[in-house]
């Protein structure tokens, strides 16, 4: 197209649009509302007096108008497209489908968005309504017959009451039961091999009634398995499942039971009987069934954006905007191996899809979305998605993590291969409220993608982890940035529960990683139950990383940790107030480990390093020391003095930084602060997490 024509045809678009980002409607417009008809034109915002027009019922009968247009422009859109969604919840009947023929360009995007300041809701859900107050297991409780339930047709695990997530009977109702014994595990049973049966203590668990309705939810590791129980002995105090766990248990592992009749003892706890089709639910003061909206999953996901990223065809240029998307659940598939034989999965929950699921999508955009009440991941951005961004979306109370970016996979494909989009000023909490490994955000094989000025908070692991190859395989997970992030409560939830997982970090990284940057973020309160609660984490052959001015403190295991790999840089960090110690290096390799330079450390223990340093394949220098309190700081076994013998850290000092009031959690540096003379240069954090004015 010569330039004069493609000139001429924007100016035709943004004539019709009126200026670019605004937030009215613009160009054509369709329209969906809760009382509207697919047998409507969609073209106007209210139904007509007559009630023979208005607004299309559903978003898929919009989606479809949208199509047909492009149909008879030729292909191609000749103005912006807006549908736009009145206020109210769409229970969906199956995901909203969304392929290239919905796509827009860059001049004539379409936009999905909320009618002015209504709020519509996307939901995966059905009320359900006819209650009736019974007594169960020697409690008043409310109760519905869900006959589908009985049939075999439904079945869910997720209950949401007035906005509010209800809980799987429970026990018991706070805290976890321990793991007495594992008959079936021996000095030579391999730390990832699993088992189907353990010993509890005596009175935690009863031969109740109900037990083969429930699962056995134990924490083992990094990882929950999430274990049916098919036999339970008092007199052995012996309880059995019909699969093995993840990985091998150990005495002490934490669990709970869930899904019992007899288990429900606390208000806000529901049981559902697949025999009868009969819902239990035991009410909040102050609930009442006539006027409660009460919701349960029934779809999996509730938009999948599918296009043909291997064939060129790629679902583009679409804009959500203000859309709430809720109620949808995910549970192993029975024909899957671990539908089958395995309860969990080996780390961060990674096979749980997407409520929002991409694939082949690209220059699409999630804005001022809400992303909430799911017993899944919330967005998926799978193969063959790039240059996409979410914006100010606001994610919370999640079965699973946030988001997903990239595959386990590694293509070999350009088009296939998923890089270069972007998180900005999200709120990602409240997330592993099912699968208990879920990570805030994931990115697998992917690069190039930028995750910037977010908060996440309240997950049970990690917050933010990157790459999915142990050790120097090949990787597609460099370039990727990382800045201004505030991660927080990871490990222990800040409303107090917690830790239940080990090996953890507010940051993780796997595999080569050239390119890859973290830098300005604010890391704290991490905490690994046995071990692992670190602030930034480089775990198997994590390479080519830099993390600097970063602040982390209060970590169960220190402010960095790393396992094994290769040419990092951690330097100008200030990493405070490490549990048990503050710095972790593992693996010995032959070759330089990583450069810790310029940083700045600061706590209460004698033990500084731990780990393995007897190959000193590692530089520390111009580093900056102060052990609270006095006493003596150890680097493994070496003194001070000895440490420096060994070359490490010649042009460092242990003196007091001089910060503003530390036990405050106050790090800025006092005007006369020796690491001043390091060269240590402030950085400012005032800027970290979502900036106010792009949160909706």
């Amino acid at each position: 197209m010569r330039w004069w024509m493609a000139l001429a045809f924007a100016s035709l678009c943004l004539g019709v649009s009126g200026v670019r980002g605004q937030k009215a409607e613009a160009g054509i417009v369709f329209y969906v509302a809760p009382n509207g008809n697919d047998a409507w034109s969609g073209k106007l915002p209210s139904p007509n007096r007559s009630k023979t027009d208005g607004p299309f019922a559903t978003l898929q009968r919009a989606l479809d108008a949208l199509k047909t247009l492009k149909e008879q422009q030729g292909g191609a859109l000749r103005q912006p497209v807006t549908i736009s969604l009145r206020g109210g919840t769409y229970f969906l009947s199956e995901p909203v489908i969304v392929t290239p023929e919905h796509s827009g360009t860059t001049q004539c995007p379409v936009t999905i968005a909320a009618y002015r300041n209504e709020k519509p809701i996307l939901s995966g859900g059905r009320r359900i309504t006819d209650w009736r107050w019974v007594t169960a297991n020697g409690r008043k409780v409310w109760a519905a017959e869900l006959p589908e339930v009985r049939d075999g047709k439904w079945f869910f695990r997720q209950l949401w009451v007035n906005g509010n997530r209800a809980i799987r009977a429970r026990h018991p109702n706070t805290g976890y039961l321990q793991v007495a014994e594992v008959p079936d595990v021996t000095q030579e049973t391999a730390w990832n091999q699993g088992q189907r049966r353990f010993r509890f203590r005596d009175g935690d668990l009863q031969s109740w009634g109900t037990i083969t309705d429930a699962e056995i939810v134990v924490m083992n590791r990094w990882v929950e398995s999430r274990l049916p129980i098919v036999r339970l002995d008092e007199r052995e105090q012996m309880v059995e499942f019909g699969k093995r766990s993840v990985f091998r248990l150990d005495a002490g592992d934490p669990y709970y039971l869930e899904h019992c009749l007899e288990a429900l003892d606390a208000p806000s706890e529901w049981f559902l009987d697949k025999r009868t089709g009969t819902l239990y639910y035991l009410p909040r003061s102050g609930e009442d069934f006539r006027t409660a909206e009460v919701i349960a999953p029934v779809l999996t996901q509730l938009v999948r954006m599918v296009g043909d990223p291997k064939a060129g065809r790629f679902v583009e240029h679409l804009i959500w905007r203000n859309i709430t998307f809720a109620h949808a659940e995910w549970y192993f598939p029975e024909a899957s191996l671990r539908g089958q034989e395995v309860g969990g999965f080996a780390q961060a929950a990674v096979e749980v899809p997407g409520a929002i699921y991409g694939e082949g999508v690209r220059h699409c955009v999630f804005e001022g979305c809400t992303i909430a009440h799911l017993g899944t991941y919330g967005v998926e951005l799978a193969r063959g998605c790039h240059e996409n961004r979410l914006i100010g979306c606001q994610f919370f109370d999640l079965g699973a993590g946030g988001i997903k970016i990239g595959e386990r996979q590694i293509r070999d494909d350009k088009g296939e291969q998923t890089f270069s989009n972007e998180v900005t000023d999200c709120v990602i909490r409240d997330g592993g409220r099912m699968f208990h490994s879920a990570v805030g955000i994931w990115i697998g094989q992917s690069y190039g993608n930028r995750i910037a000025h977010n908060e996440i908070a309240d997950f049970f692991y990690t917050g933010i982890s990157i790459g999915w190859t142990w050790g120097y395989g090949r990787s597609l997970a460099g370039g990727n940035i990382v800045e201004f992030n505030h991660v927080h409560h990871i490990g222990k939830r800040s409303d107090g529960d917690g830790p239940i997982l080990s090996d953890m970090g507010a940051i993780y990284t796997l595999g080569i990683q050239n390119g890859t940057v973290i830098r300005n973020n604010w890391f704290h309160d991490i905490a690994g139950l046995r071990y692992g609660g670190w602030g930034i984490y480089f775990d198997e052959g994590s390479t080519g990383i830099v993390a600097e001015n970063n602040l982390v403190h209060d970590t169960t295991h220190g402010g960095f940790h790393q396992h094994y790999g290769r040419e990092n840089i951690v330097r100008s960090n200030i990493f405070a107030y490490g549990r048990d110690w503050q710095i972790q290096v593992t693996r010995p390799e032959p070759h330089l480990r990583f450069r810790f330079e310029g940083n700045i450390v600061i706590g209460a223990t004698e033990r500084w390093v731990q780990g393995n340093i007897g190959d000193f394949n590692f530089v520390f220098d111009h580093n900056l020391y102060w052990r609270e309190g006095g006493g003596q700081i150890k680097f493994g076994n070496l003194t001070w003095d000895e440490w420096r013998a060994k070359g490490m850290d010649k042009n460092s000092l242990i003196a007091d930084p001089q910060f503003v009031d530390a036990p405050r959690r106050n790090f800025r540096l006092k005007p006369n602060s020796p690491a001043f003379s390091l060269g240590f240069k402030p950085f400012d954090l005032t800027g970290v997490g979502p900036r106010k004015k792009l949160v909706r």
